[in-house]
């Protein structure tokens, strides 16, 4: 039983309890003003996600801040500010941006806590956004703060600390639009409990909310709800090699997280870097012009395609990374929305990685041979 509970303990925390030492150290060493009920300093939060140059000295000790956030710098200090002025955030973009990374790492630094979470869904419903009752309590004791069962946005205004809204435009528009008197007015009213049922938020209580630009029409936001918000557009990532850094990143994470004694091979990860970029980009390191597939070429399929490949090879093979194995989980990835797509990578491997199997040999050459698994 204890042995279950350790198990169940090492899987993966939150963000605050993954870096808590980097946030104490921060925060134990942090001069800088900040807003009402922040933990850190805006300058702190930005140093938490970006990376500190030099380590932190506390405790004797020296600690080196890493840098989390692979991606646009200028973007997550406008991320900060917004959340300074009391303007809630919106992270829009394609799918696999690591939108919601960022939002858990704003979470985690201004709040303390990245959990308190609604997720957006088609059966999204205004009591999961506000509040709901225990049915038990309110019959015995009638409506009472105690029958209440506070929603993460009550959660949020009560404590004065960050609600995340993941997927908000797969919720219905009307289920949505409960946000705009909380957001303008930064107070929740509960009728049932009478003269007692005004809630106003903490300071400190804001919301960020993720959108993927795929779902754009799905549950469009209303204008009234946009102006409530600063938006701000996570690009995939343009460069080659933060793509092929990040993929190692997020697989050696993943890899110490579930115990896999293996070290993944940048060979590999730069193959893998290449061939999503040039897919999701349309053009080649060559010139070639490439049909683009429909489905989503996000630097999170390419972590995911990475470390399938890499369990099959410590579970089942002999610790090296197999290219023909990659190339089956790749096949998986591309053609999950759209059978067509499988054309399409074909063709890409009958041009690009042929012409660089030509030009470079060695791996390349293995990862053109693994052709055959396009099928």
């Amino acid at each position: 039983m204890e042995n279950e509970k350790s198990q169940h303990m090492e899987m993966k925390p939150p963000v605050e309890v993954r870096c808590r030492e980097e946030l104490e150290a921060l925060q134990a060493l942090d001069t800088g003003p900040r807003p009402l009920n922040w933990k850190l300093s805006p300058r702190a939060v930005r140093t938490f996600i970006l990376g500190s140059r030099e380590p932190l000295q506390w405790k004797g000790r020296e600690i080196l801040v890493q840098k989390k956030y692979l991606g646009n710098d200028a973007l997550v200090e406008r991320c900060i500010i917004t959340l300074a002025g009391n303007r809630g955030l919106m992270l829009v973009g394609e799918p696999g941006t690591a939108k919601t990374m960022l939002s858990e790492l704003l979470s985690a630094a201004i709040s303390g806590v990245s959990t308190n979470t609604i997720q957006g869904t088609a059966g999204t419903t205004e009591d999961m956004i506000k509040y709901s009752w225990n049915y038990a309590l309110l019959l015995a004791k009638g409506p009472t703060r105690e029958a209440l069962v506070p929603s993460p946005l009550y959660v949020g205004m009560e404590q004065g600390i960050l609600t995340r809204f993941e997927e908000i435009t797969r919720t219905p528009a009307e289920i949505q639009d409960s946000l705009i008197s909380v957001l303008s007015d930064k107070v929740l009213h509960v009728p049932e409990l009478g003269e007692e049922g005004l809630l106003f938020a903490k300071a400190g209580f804001n919301v960020i909310g993720t959108a993927n630009t795929r779902d754009k029409g799905v549950n469009e936001m209303s204008s009234a709800l946009k102006r409530r918000f600063n938006f701000e557009t996570v690009l995939p990532i343009r460069d080659v090699s933060m793509e092929k850094e990040i993929i190692l990143s997020e697989v050696e994470a993943l890899a110490r997280e579930n115990h896999i004694a293996m070290e993944a091979d940048e060979d590999v990860a730069e193959i893998l870097a290449s061939t999503y970029h040039e897919l999701r980009e349309g053009v080649s390191s060559m010139g070639h012009r490439i049909d683009r597939p429909s489905a989503v070429m996000s630097t999170a399929e390419a972590v995911s395609v990475y470390y399938q490949t890499m369990m099959t090879a410590y579970y089942y093979g002999d610790s090296h990374m197999d290219l023909g194995c990659l190339v089956q989980n790749l096949v998986g990835a591309v053609q999950k929305e759209n059978k067509e797509d499988l054309e399409k990578l074909r063709s890409y491997f009958q041009t690009v990685i042929r012409d660089k199997e030509g030009k470079e040999g060695g791996l390349w050459r293995n990862y053109y041979e693994a052709r055959k698994y396009l099928r």
